[in-house]
Protein backbone atom coordinates (compact mmCIF):
# COMPACT_ATOMS: atom_id res chain seq x y z
CA UNK A 1 0.00 0.00 0.00
CA UNK A 2 1.48 3.34 -1.02
CA UNK A 3 1.78 6.32 1.26
CA UNK A 4 -1.34 8.48 1.04
CA UNK A 5 -1.06 12.23 1.23
CA UNK A 6 -3.65 14.76 2.32
CA UNK A 7 -3.99 15.89 -1.31
CA UNK A 8 -5.16 12.37 -2.23
CA UNK A 9 -8.20 12.55 0.07
CA UNK A 10 -9.01 16.24 0.48
CA UNK A 11 -12.04 17.91 -1.05
CA UNK A 12 -11.08 20.78 -3.34
CA UNK A 13 -14.56 22.24 -3.86
CA UNK A 14 -14.66 24.19 -0.59
CA UNK A 15 -17.52 26.57 0.14
CA UNK A 16 -16.42 29.82 1.79
CA UNK A 17 -18.32 32.62 3.52
CA UNK A 18 -17.54 36.17 4.55
CA UNK A 19 -16.88 36.70 8.27
CA UNK A 20 -19.47 39.50 8.13
CA UNK A 21 -22.30 37.25 6.91
CA UNK A 22 -25.12 36.43 9.34
CA UNK A 23 -25.63 32.97 10.81
CA UNK A 24 -28.81 32.74 8.72
CA UNK A 25 -26.70 33.16 5.55
CA UNK A 26 -24.23 30.54 6.80
CA UNK A 27 -27.00 28.04 7.54
CA UNK A 28 -28.60 28.73 4.18
CA UNK A 29 -25.30 28.00 2.38
CA UNK A 30 -24.80 24.80 4.39
CA UNK A 31 -28.32 23.65 3.56
CA UNK A 32 -27.97 24.57 -0.13
CA UNK A 33 -24.74 22.58 -0.51
CA UNK A 34 -25.69 19.82 1.96
CA UNK A 35 -22.56 20.35 4.07
CA UNK A 36 -21.83 20.70 7.77
CA UNK A 37 -19.16 23.40 7.69
CA UNK A 38 -17.96 26.47 5.84
CA UNK A 39 -14.52 28.02 5.55
CA UNK A 40 -14.53 31.62 6.73
CA UNK A 41 -12.67 33.88 4.29
CA UNK A 42 -9.59 35.82 5.28
CA UNK A 43 -9.89 39.58 5.38
CA UNK A 44 -6.45 40.07 3.83
CA UNK A 45 -3.52 37.97 2.63
CA UNK A 46 -1.91 37.89 6.08
CA UNK A 47 -5.10 36.88 7.91
CA UNK A 48 -6.00 33.34 8.93
CA UNK A 49 -8.90 31.28 7.64
CA UNK A 50 -11.69 30.36 10.01
CA UNK A 51 -14.13 27.48 10.17
CA UNK A 52 -17.78 27.48 11.12
CA UNK A 53 -19.67 24.25 11.74
CA UNK A 54 -23.17 23.15 12.69
CA UNK A 55 -21.83 22.61 16.21
CA UNK A 56 -20.66 26.24 16.52
CA UNK A 57 -24.01 27.48 15.27
CA UNK A 58 -26.07 25.21 17.52
CA UNK A 59 -24.11 26.18 20.62
CA UNK A 60 -24.71 29.85 19.85
CA UNK A 61 -28.37 29.57 18.97
CA UNK A 62 -29.48 27.09 21.62
CA UNK A 63 -27.07 27.48 24.54
CA UNK A 64 -26.75 31.25 24.29
CA UNK A 65 -30.19 31.89 22.79
CA UNK A 66 -28.61 33.82 19.94
CA UNK A 67 -30.49 35.34 17.00
CA UNK A 68 -29.35 33.98 13.61
CA UNK A 69 -30.07 37.33 11.96
CA UNK A 70 -28.11 39.44 14.45
CA UNK A 71 -25.02 37.30 14.98
CA UNK A 72 -22.23 37.34 12.42
CA UNK A 73 -20.12 34.39 11.33
CA UNK A 74 -16.98 35.91 12.88
CA UNK A 75 -18.67 35.89 16.32
CA UNK A 76 -19.08 32.11 16.16
CA UNK A 77 -16.32 30.68 13.96
CA UNK A 78 -13.09 29.08 15.09
CA UNK A 79 -10.21 31.24 13.95
CA UNK A 80 -7.50 30.50 13.15
CA UNK A 81 -8.56 27.11 11.84
CA UNK A 82 -5.90 24.43 12.00
CA UNK A 83 -4.28 23.91 8.61
CA UNK A 84 -2.08 21.27 7.04
CA UNK A 85 -0.10 20.98 3.83
CA UNK A 86 -1.47 18.94 0.93
CA UNK A 87 1.88 17.07 0.98
CA UNK A 88 1.46 15.88 4.58
CA UNK A 89 1.05 12.11 5.05
CA UNK A 90 -2.56 11.24 5.87
CA UNK A 91 -1.43 9.33 8.97
CA UNK A 92 -0.07 12.56 10.48
CA UNK A 93 -3.24 14.47 9.64
CA UNK A 94 -5.30 11.68 11.23
CA UNK A 95 -3.12 11.77 14.36
CA UNK A 96 -3.56 15.54 14.59
CA UNK A 97 -7.33 15.21 14.22
CA UNK A 98 -7.43 12.53 16.91
CA UNK A 99 -5.18 14.38 19.37
CA UNK A 100 -7.05 17.68 19.05
CA UNK A 101 -10.52 16.14 18.63
CA UNK A 102 -11.02 17.77 15.24
CA UNK A 103 -13.36 16.63 12.49
CA UNK A 104 -11.93 18.93 9.82
CA UNK A 105 -8.59 20.41 8.79
CA UNK A 106 -8.11 23.14 6.24
CA UNK A 107 -5.53 22.41 3.58
CA UNK A 108 -3.37 25.35 2.55
CA UNK A 109 -0.40 25.91 0.31
CA UNK A 110 1.52 29.18 0.75
CA UNK A 111 -1.31 30.38 3.02
CA UNK A 112 -3.84 29.89 0.20
CA UNK A 113 -6.80 27.59 0.73
CA UNK A 114 -6.59 24.54 -1.55
CA UNK A 115 -8.92 22.09 0.17
CA UNK A 116 -10.56 20.60 3.22
CA UNK A 117 -9.89 17.25 4.85
CA UNK A 118 -12.76 15.85 6.90
CA UNK A 119 -12.79 12.83 9.16
CA UNK A 120 -15.52 11.43 6.88
CA UNK A 121 -12.98 11.45 4.01
CA UNK A 122 -10.55 9.39 6.09
CA UNK A 123 -13.21 6.90 7.16
CA UNK A 124 -14.51 6.55 3.58
CA UNK A 125 -10.99 5.75 2.41
CA UNK A 126 -10.57 3.09 5.08
CA UNK A 127 -13.98 1.59 4.30
CA UNK A 128 -13.09 1.43 0.61
CA UNK A 129 -10.39 -1.10 1.52
CA UNK A 130 -13.00 -3.44 2.98
CA UNK A 131 -15.05 -5.55 0.62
Amino acid sequence: MSLKLVQDLMVTQVITISPFSSLREALSLMKKHNIKSLVVDRQNEHDAYGLITYTNVLKTIIAEEGDIDLINVYDVCVKPAITVSPKLAVKHAAAMMSQHRLKRLLVTSDNQLVGLLAMDDLVSDILSLIE
